[in-house]
């Protein structure tokens, strides 16, 4: 009985433990770290190309002229997520290139890919496939 119970949880979609971590993006050699934020999950920018050019790299292209001295680094990128059925919903993504906040999906695939879809609307959708860092 105990053994079925583990299956069916673990087939009832992801666990947090499956977004947790460091990831790759797929552009700019970013890293962004998930970490657990109350009952959703967040992620914050960790690394990237422009960072490491320039530790104090800021958010100039922000919509928010407010925003705009925020350092990249450290900055929260993704936020709101909660499970639903096999994916993270619910969120939103932070894009520092063109300083813009869209609705957002994460998508576990296997162990170590992340299938992040970020929307202006629907359909209007980018995705990028990000890996696990070890």
């Amino acid at each position: 009985m105990i053994a079925l119970l583990g299956i069916l949880a673990a087939a009832a979609g992801p666990a947090a433990q499956d977004a947790l971590g460091r990831w790759q993006t797929e552009t700019r050699h970013g890293v962004v770290e998930i970490t657990a934020c109350g009952p959703s999950i967040c992620g914050k920018l960790v690394d990237s190309d422009a960072i490491r050019t320039n530790p104090q790299t800021r958010d100039i292209r922000n919509k928010d002229a407010a925003q705009r001295e925020r350092l990249l680094k450290g900055l929260m990128m993704l936020q709101g997520f909660r499970i639903k059925g096999s994916e993270w919903a619910g969120g939103t993504i932070y894009n520092a290139e063109d300083g813009g906040t869209y609705q957002a999906t994460l998508t576990p695939v296997g162990h170590d890919m992340l299938k992040v879809k970020g929307c202006i609307v629907w359909p209007l959708c980018k995705s990028q496939t990000w890996k696990r860092l070890r």
